[in-house]
């Protein structure tokens, strides 16, 4: 949720913390802090965005140093509760990612013992339980401290006097950046990309200590660990807007190169390469949260008509505390991040229960990916945006290309219907190049129902579960109330909300469902309703019965959620910049969530 960087080596700390911080902000922005070492222990620290810890922190000398950019989850969003925390003798400064569930225990035996707290927020405990167990050695006080913590986290710790940064993980990100005489610590590469690409990625239970010519990693149990850095295939550029007004709608018009790059190679090799060349599966389910959770509804219409085997999907956090303990499927994993905290925990009940894992992830080295037996990486590149979007996509690509694999290995896929797939994966590019070029109609649409208090989004089979993740983008970036429903489900209660006042987004594309979608827009245009269709080029019925339609090159159905919901990632898009909200960074969401 939050995050954290820090630096040590010859140069200022200062101006580095602060650039990498601003590359982390989509994990946060309620409040951001820094602190450095120098001839003393400087900190300061502001609420609201980094922009305004910039403009009023003082200059810092010394070249060793954290900072942090949060996203609140334990105390409300202000100065006092931001990040980092010194001790009671402000001889020590920490950084914190997650929740700390004892924190109450441990700050009353820590005010019982004489220790004075200023803020409303579990990570200050850390602060002061390093305090208690320092006798010199800062990494020796870490490992005992953090002994005493339940919960999750990643910490990283600096002291007066010293020269190093202790940092330890549990199930939150961190990382290690490499330099040339100098290192780095983030809970996220794209924070270190303009200063290195060779990266040690920590383990849960590991304590790592960082100096600028060295770095010592510790396992639970005090061994030392040894680690062969990883190569980061993203540059700086990748994570830059690159002229776009938005790291959104850069992100969205990298979908034809994401998509390309996530086939490259991939579709010639499962022959010689199948993911899974010794199983076969009776059933499949999917697990992931968010819009995740949308592209695994979307791919289990996939595999079920690509492979024909029943497949289930259900929401990480719920899978976790499920009752069913004997159960055999395939289990898939989707997560942007590799990182969310209830996909992992899933993951891991997963193994417990004896199922075969793969997981679907961006982030090369990220935590899912020691979690399972096999990984299928969406190459989708950073993605800054918080709201999900070329990530999405490409999951949709990687569920495809499992589906493919499945039905070779219970031979329900033939080599003619593999070829076919093959080429209407490859066409998906040109298809989505199409609605990006249609842009100024979609923006043109926006600037017409911006105004709109409450949006349905409407869909029926693949295009169900799009319709929810349109409804998602519209309400988390533009605030308009937006709901997502399968068309058959408007008699059972949502026609009561339809009016004039709530247009209707209807994907009525030209499937077996299509006579049952005009039926539904009928329903709502009845009631008043003004509708935005989505449907493909050539269909002349479709915009007699609806206000307005975007229209995407025909491609065979199940391949269609990938133009179409690019068609509503704009549309999100425009109707956000009309209503002048903050695309990047909308309020209450962090990009990635590592904490329950």
């Amino acid at each position: 949720m939050c995050g954290i960087v820090g630096y040590v080596g010859p140069r200022r700390a200062q101006p580095i913390l602060i650039d990498c911080l601003k590359r982390l902000e989509y994990r946060g922005y309620d409040s951001a802090g820094i602190a450095v070492v120098g001839k003393s222990l400087q900190l300061f620290k502001s609420e609201g965005e980094i922009s305004v810890l910039e403009g009023k922190m003082p200059e810092m000398e010394g070249s060793l140093g954290i900072a942090h950019t949060r996203w609140a989850t334990q105390g409300k969003p202000t100065t006092e509760n931001a990040h980092p925390f010194a001790d009671c003798s402000n001889m020590l400064a920490i950084v914190h990612n997650g929740i700390i569930s004892n924190f109450m225990d441990l700050r009353d035996a820590l005010k019982a013992d004489g220790h004075v707290f200023s803020s409303e927020t579990d990570t200050e405990v850390f602060a002061h339980l390093v305090e208690s167990e320092l006798e010199g050695d800062l990494l020796g006080a870490v490992q005992r401290a953090v002994a005493k913590v339940e919960g999750t986290y990643a910490f990283a710790v600096v002291a007066q006097g010293g020269d190093e940064i202790v940092a330890t993980r549990r199930e939150s990100p961190l990382v290690i950046g490499l330099g040339n005489g100098e290192n780095f610590v983030a809970s996220d590469v794209t924070a270190l990309l303009k200063h290195t690409n060779r990266m040690l990625y920590i383990e849960d239970g590991e304590v790592v200590r960082v100096t600028k010519d060295s770095v010592r990693i510790l396992d639970s149990s005090g061994k030392d660990v040894r680690r062969e850095p990883q190569k980061v295939a993203w540059n700086i550029e990748d994570a830059e807007k690159g002229g776009y007004p938005h790291f959104m709608l850069k992100e969205i018009y990298e979908q034809p190169s994401a998509i390309h790059d996530s086939l490259l190679g991939r579709v010639e090799s499962l022959d010689t390469e199948p993911f899974f060349s010794d199983s076969t599966f009776s059933n499949v389910k999917i697990v992931a949260c968010g819009t995740s959770y949308h592209a695994g509804l979307v791919g289990k219409y996939i595999i079920e008509e690509l492979a024909k085997i029943p497949t289930t999907v259900q929401i990480s956090s719920e899978y976790r505390y499920s009752s069913v303990s004997r159960e055999s499927p395939l289990m898939v994993l989707v997560t942007q991040s590799g990182e969310t905290l209830d996909t992992m925990a899933a993951a891991r009940e997963a193994r417990k229960r004896g199922n075969k894992t793969v997981a679907i992830a961006n982030v090369m080295g990220s935590a899912i990916t020691r979690e399972v037996d096999h990984v299928i990486y969406t190459r989708a590149g950073p993605e800054i945006g918080v709201a999900a979007t070329k990530t999405f996509v490409t999951q949709l690509v990687a569920l495809y290309l499992l589906a493919m694999d499945l039905g070779a290995q219970n031979r329900t896929l033939s080599a003619l219907a593999r070829r076919a797939i093959i080429g209407q994966l490859r066409s998906l590019p040109r298809a989505v190049q199409d609605v990006l070029n249609k842009a100024q109609e979609i923006e043109a649409l926006a600037k017409k129902y911006h105004g709109a208090r409450d949006m349905f989004f409407i869909g029926r089979n693949v295009n169900y579960p799009v319709a929810l993740e349109g409804a998602l983008k519209t309400k988390e970036i533009s605030y308009i109330h937006g709901e997502g429903y399968p068309a058959g489900e408007l008699k059972h209660g949502p026609l009561a909300l339809i009016s004039k006042d709530s247009p209707v987004v209807a994907i009525a594309i030209k499937d077996h469902t299509y006579d049952k979608m005009l039926g539904n827009i009928s329903e709502v245009s009845a009631r008043g309703s003004p509708v935005i269709a989505i449907g493909f080029e050539g269909d002349t019925e479709l915009a007699k019965f609806a206000d307005d339609v975007i229209y995407i090159r025909e491609i065979p159905p199940l391949f269609s959620p990938v133009p179409v919901i690019v068609a509503l990632q704009l549309f999100s898009y425009y109707l956000a910049r009309e209503r002048g909200c903050p695309i990047d960074k909308p309020r209450n969401i962090a990009k990635t969530v590592t904490v329950d």
